[in-house]
């Protein structure tokens, strides 16, 4: 008899419906069949089962919170049944012990976590019975059942255990030793809250803070620019005035100067270039990227395109979701004609075909098995279901995934660049630039989301002469760096803070650097959330005054270094290729925290913060022992309090007083010295880095207070 134990419940009876079988409670009874002469049994984790134990387990004097008792290192590290999931451990406990079991199938997902979760079981069990490993990519029906006829040996995936067995030990040694430490310091400096500290996580915040920073700290200039009107023999286009590559002018003054110059004068084309640029087909994808795209087209926030993506999976009809690599084996493509034969008979997808390129087989963009990690890209399977069935989010994913296959059977696209230069009265010169689809190739599968920039140029030749119809003067500003969307951030997180301009993400790195796994990236983001250090507002991610203070503290040291963390994951890799030690690992992660500790109690007296990012401190955990009152009610006899995310009325409840201001408006922080102006002087002084609703531009206002509509107003500078 042989007992198979998956990850979730439904897998487990996905694993299961390929054969005649019995649901008991907590398992289900397969009953014998070819692949299982006696049959077998198969039960399932509810994701982690067990955890690694309390501080408090290991010592009484590691319960509570102090310095002194820091570094929390145990010898040996314990896990233990989670409380709420310990009928399902029992249930697995009992189907171990029957004596007539020969052997345990590990069904866990094919990836670290997966792993750890089922040998965890193992070893709490005690089990002693001999191991396989089932280790499939999609879960439908001809994968499962040969998977099962080509199981691995327990020795096969062993370093991934142990890989995600320290990845799970060095988290633990990290954010116990490092969130007590900031947590303990920062409230002696008046910060009551808990800190969570990460050895993913933080590193991810620092890259969020370092931007925030930027915009905050980003001066505006003003700057101008001539365009000019021409007209060459009824042949009509627009340029840019430009001098040594640069088109924006410093004054006011000269700007106009060279539009008046240029004014109706003779103009003539100095040189006209054409430049065909040719565009591949994107890759196929593997999470990162998918999460990506989807953040960028539909704003799906990363975790939502995993969650799905799970769904899908376990319907049978797209492959592995966890995975990092974005090319597959010549085995899955074998199976591609018939799937897209499949495609081809679905509406949604007929007008795509007859396919350019019938096969990618040889094409080693798609089809190379060395760059296959533990999985291959995420790709539909043969599976193909009907697309009404799917919800709404199924089947945006499900198209992206499947459209991502279909362009891979497409040719390039390919467009006509032009810069045309023309010089005006001989003296000054503009640029005109344009573009021309000259094949559409992959792109009418993926068609273009961006509007295109570029207009249509006329044919021209250099030596074509005619003159300025019209010149004149633009005034702009310079703008601070764009906000991170949740899409951006997981790419960012996925390149370790390196950037990356390629929209098709088809140049994230390929080896496992980066912050976190593909796996728990999206939960990372989630956590920051969670944990109140940063807020996602129309798919835009702000960094807290919290996150702002820690980040500060942390200063310098490795745990806010993206670069450590990526190599860090680079050295986890290689514990699970079998080319490093968990406990080399483990004995340097040790060293770090205990250095961590020492520097920071050290510096902590030199620590400073800035009074903005002071006074929108919210605390957390341990409340304010009063409310301190920051002015005059505007609606009423209240004074004015701290609540939390909002400043508002002391009275609210006794009278219901309505009065509250946000601690942000228009993606400004509103400080406690700006609302105590606004109170008692009834506006505030001048607010840089107020941000326009969907224009991403910035501006600068008084907040005023409106007794006639009871309102904020902003009051805008009078132009010298």
């Amino acid at each position: 008899m042989k007992l198979i134990i998956a990850e979730k419940p439904d897998q487990g009876l996905t694993l299961a419906s390929i054969f005649k079988m019995k649901k008991h409670q907590g398992y289900i009874e397969i009953f014998p069949n070819d692949i299982f002469p006696q049959g077998a049994y198969v039960t399932w984790a509810v994701g982690h089962l067990c955890q690694l134990s309390a501080p408090e387990k290991y010592d009484r004097e590691w319960k509570k919170w102090s310095l002194n008792a820091l570094p929390i290192i145990p010898e040996q590290f314990q896990y233990e049944v989670t409380k709420d999931k310990a009928k399902q451990f029992n249930i697995i406990k009992q189907l171990l012990s029957n004596p007539s079991l020969t052997e345990v199938i590990h069904a866990g997902d094919a990836g670290r976590e997966g792993e750890l979760i089922i040998r965890n079981i193992l070893r709490l069990t005690g089990s002693r019975v001999p191991m396989k490993r089932l280790w499939i990519s999609s879960l439908t029906p001809k994968a499962i059942s040969e998977g099962f006829l080509a199981l691995l040996d327990e020795s096969d995936t062993r370093n991934l255990y142990f890989e995600a067995y320290t990845r799970a030990c060095a988290d633990w040694v990290v954010g116990m030793n490092a969130s007590r430490l900031y947590s303990l310091l920062l409230q002696q400096q008046g910060f009551s809250d808990v800190f969570s500290v990460g050895r993913v996580q933080t590193p991810t915040l620092a890259l969020i803070v370092k931007r925030e920073n930027e915009i905050q700290n980003f001066v505006s200039e003003p700057f101008w620019e001539v365009t000019a009107q021409f007209n060459m023999d009824g042949k009509k286009y627009t340029g840019k005035w430009e001098n040594d590559g640069e088109t924006r002018i410093k004054t006011k003054e000269l700007a106009e100067k060279i539009a008046a110059f240029c004014q109706n004068k003779d103009a003539q084309i100095e040189d006209v270039q054409a430049e065909k640029k040719e565009f591949l087909p994107p890759m196929l994808y593997n999470l990162s990227a998918l999460q990506a795209e989807a953040n960028r087209r539909f704003k799906f926030p990363p975790k939502k395109t995993l969650d799905v993506l799970q769904k899908l999976y376990q319907k049978g009809i797209v492959s592995y979701p966890r995975s990092d690599s974005r090319h597959v084996t010549e085995g899955e493509a074998e199976m591609f004609p018939e799937i897209l034969r499949k495609m081809e008979a679905k509406e949604e997808y007929k007008d795509l075909f007859p396919l350019p390129v019938s096969s990618i087989m040889q094409n080693k963009r798609y089809v190379n098995e060395k760059k296959v990690t533990d999985h291959y890209a995420i790709i539909p399977t043969e599976q193909v279901p009907d697309l009404q069935k799917l919800s709404t989010d199924e089947k945006i994913l499900y198209d992206l995934i499947t459209r991502s296959l279909i362009a891979a059977h497409y040719g390039k696209a390919v467009a006509e660049y032009t810069t045309i230069k023309t010089l005006v009265d001989g003296r000054a010169l503009f640029l005109s630039k344009g573009k021309v689809q000259l094949e559409e190739g992959w792109r009418k599968v993926i068609p273009q989301q961006e509007k295109e920039n570029e207009p249509v140029l006329p044919s021209l030749q250099a030596g074509d002469k005619g003159t300025v119809v019209k010149s004149g003067v633009k005034e702009s500003k310079t703008q601070p760096p764009k906000r991170y969307t949740e899409g951006q951030l997981i790419t960012l997180m996925k390149t370790a803070g390196k950037q990356i301009e390629d929209k098709e993400l088809e140049k994230v790195l390929m080896k496992t650097e980066g912050l976190g796994t593909e796996a728990t990236r999206a939960g990372i983001i989630t956590m920051l959330k969670d944990r109140k250090y940063i807020d996602i507002k129309k798919n835009l991610v702000y960094a807290n005054s919290k996150a702002k203070i820690l980040i500060e503290a942390i200063g310098s040291e490795i745990l806010a270094s993206p670069e450590m963390t990526a190599k860090w994951e680079q050295r986890l890799k290689d514990i699970s290729d079998g080319a490093a030690s968990p406990k080399q690992f483990m004995d340097q992660t040790n060293k770090m925290v205990t250095h961590l500790i020492d520097a920071s109690v050290n510096n902590a007296g030199k620590w400073t913060f800035s009074e903005e990012d002071k006074e929108g401190f919210t605390p957390g955990k341990f409340k304010q022992k009063r409310a301190v009152n920051l002015g005059q009610c505007k609606l009423c006899d209240g004074k004015v309090v701290d609540k939390g995310s909002f400043f508002g009325c002391s009275n609210y409840n006794k009278t219901k007083c309505g009065f509250t201001i946000s601690k942000k408006i228009m993606g400004k922080s509103i400080t406690q010295k700006l609302l105590k102006q606004l109170l008692n002087d009834g506006e505030t002084e001048v607010v840089e880095g107020f941000t326009s609703k969907g224009k991403d531009k910035t501006f600068s206002a008084k907040l005023s207070w409106d007794g006639q509509d009871n309102r904020i107003k902003f009051v805008f500078p009078q132009k010298a």
